[in-house]
């Protein structure tokens, strides 16, 4: 486990804006293991292999699930099924840690497939600004998927802020 956060840094909620104290390493290493044993219990349950590995950055815990077996893992890695396994795991984790979870979870590489389809989201809607829309709205998405596309549009040389309330809030991309 990394260590990279220290309990002085806030963390801002991205839903709310209400900044919390970060947790600490031994925090998110806790965190971390309670994750590891629940996925590890799933993937039991299922009769399914997997390797887990565990990381800490920017406050948040990540638990990467990874096989040697293609087809193994494919069941799971399917972003409506990621989502709900880490919603589940992060229950798991708040129940046994009584501290709220901000736990990242990734199977099989959906997260590095995710951040790829963002990506195209976001040059598509580059395009349609640079053809002469003032800006592009891209689908309602999650807080951690927002701030991916942040980064991304940031990246390619445009601003971005994010509008709506609730299920309806997404992302709306503009020229600098």
């Amino acid at each position: 486990m990394t260590d990279t956060q220290t309990s002085e840094s806030p963390i801002v909620d991205l839903e709310d804006g209400a900044v919390d104290d970060a947790p600490t390493p031994s925090q998110l290493e806790e965190e971390g293991d309670v994750a590891a044993d629940y996925i590890e219990e799933l993937l039991d349950i299922a009769d399914l292999d997997g390797d887990i590995e565990i990381d800490a950055r920017g406050g948040r815990a990540y638990l990467s699930v990874t096989s040697s077996e293609d087809t193994n893992l494919r069941v799971l890695s399917r972003p409506d099924t990621v989502a709900a396994l880490q919603e589940l795991t992060r229950i798991a984790v708040q129940t046994k840690t009584g501290g709220f979870s901000r736990l990242i979870l990734d199977i099989g590489g959906s997260r590095e497939a995710r951040v790829a389809e963002l990506a195209i989201l976001v040059d598509k809607a580059v395009e349609r600004i640079e053809a002469g829309a003032a800006s592009a709205a891209l689908p309602p998405m999650s807080s951690y998927e927002r701030k991916l596309v942040h980064d991304i549009v940031s990246e390619r040389g445009f601003s971005s802020a994010s509008e709506g309330e609730g299920r309806d809030r997404h992302t709306v991309i503009t020229r600098a």
